[in-house]
């Protein structure tokens, strides 16, 4: 009973899940104040990116190893957010040029939780795509 509640959780409501959607890695703090997403299709922007994060880091979190021909990276960063609350992407649209993911919020397990403000963000990576990708924001 508490596996199919669990996995009912993670499903959205807007779209259909991304089989091939792989979290790197996340963490609390971005120092990234507003809502913000990237598509990251090389080393070089994903280094850009964590110099951002890494500012005020000492010592920096490491930077990911991504294949970029084989690899595209996703990032979400939430902004301001008060409590924990995870980004949950599917697929909305795909055409041959165009892939819209929807990005909402899952809902805190436990009430109770920290009501603690953080800074979030989510890399995700996905198989290779030439194709243009939009993020739509969904139940927010």
């Amino acid at each position: 009973m508490l596996i199919g509640l669990l996995s009912c959780k993670a499903q959205s409501l807007y779209g259909e899940k991304m089989e091939d959607l792989v979290l790197v890695t996340h963490d609390g703090y971005s120092g990234i104040p507003e809502y913000e997403t990237k598509v990251i299709q090389d080393t070089k922007s994903l280094n850009k990116f964590y110099a951002q994060i890494n500012k005020t880091r000492k010592p920096g979190l490491p930077v990911p190893i991504i294949d970029f021909s084989t690899e595209t990276v996703l990032v979400v960063c939430l902004g301001e957010l008060q409590g924990e609350k995870e980004p949950l992407l599917s697929r909305i649209q795909q055409t041959e040029d165009e892939l819209l993911v929807a990005i909402e919020l899952s809902t805190p397990a436990k009430k109770g939780e920290s009501q603690a403000v953080s800074h979030p963000f989510y890399l995700y990576k996905m198989p290779h795509s030439s194709k243009e990708i939009y993020f739509k924001k969904v139940g927010w």
